[in-house]
């Protein structure tokens, strides 16, 4: 009887510390408590913590493509963004932020991220009327491409995409880090921060069509050394 009336005696007093410590000074408040990473709801943080290092701070002049581009928000549409950021793009740099994929990201809070580029940057929705569709099942033909990048590439990036002012674009490296969908969406929407020119702006002066994005695109791709081709056959299997 004695035993448990001393057990009895220090459940009690544990119990008045527990509760006690709630008033001790420097006590963090509800509100101070750090978030657990799946409650962050906050679209700055969420995108600064996740995004800013490949796509810029502000959306731009970072190596992957600019969020900050009202012609690539004209031509994508949410579910396609979120689709990219959920499964991330397979043989490239973009990794999959999901959770059910080894991301850290929620489905809310990839949707959190998706509105909130929209919101902070689509700007004037009207700059990518009669733009080519963001993507493409029919293939391009790199004969054709060819053609159409001498047109309206050459000038800035060199008569075989590895010379010129504008840097390479054939470059095993590069190709290495970039889809062919990447490759489309820069050529429709461009790279305004580093002063690429969207599809209706090229040297040609004449917009591109659907088919021409996706011959030169087609032409572009066909420069990856056969050995890439092959890993990202087995990376998109």
């Amino acid at each position: 009887m004695i035993a448990r009336g001393c057990r009895l005696i220090a459940i009690a007093c544990a119990a008045v510390c527990v509760a006690g410590c709630d008033w001790m000074p420097g006590r963090p408040t509800q509100a101070e408590m750090p978030l657990r990473p799946s409650a962050i709801t906050d679209f700055a943080r969420l995108y600064g913590e996740n995004c800013a290092g490949c796509h810029g701070v502000d959306g731009k002049l970072g190596p992957a493509i600019a969020l900050n581009n009202p012609v690539y928000l004209a031509i994508v549409d949410d579910a396609a963004m979120h689709r990219v950021i959920a499964d991330g793009t397979a043989g490239t740099a973009m990794p999959p932020f999901a959770g059910a994929q080894g991301g850290n990201l929620t489905d809310q809070q990839i949707d959190i991220v998706v509105a909130g580029i929209r919101k902070q940057w689509s700007g004037d929705k009207s700059v990518g009327a009669g733009a080519p569709p963001y993507s493409s099942n029919s293939p391009g033909d790199s004969n054709r491409g060819g053609q159409v990048y001498a047109a309206n590439c050459a000038s800035c990036h060199g008569a075989d995409g590895k010379a010129g002012n504008a840097g390479s674009i054939a470059d095993a490296s590069f190709l290495a880090l970039v889809s062919n969908q990447n490759l489309r969406t820069i050529v429709i929407a461009g790279r305004p921060d580093f002063g690429h020119p969207d599809w209706k702006s090229y040297s040609a002066r004449q917009a591109l069509t659907a088919q021409q994005v996706s011959d030169v695109v087609a032409w572009i791709a066909a420069k990856r050394p056969a050995s890439m081709l092959s890993a990202l056959s087995a990376a998109q299997h």
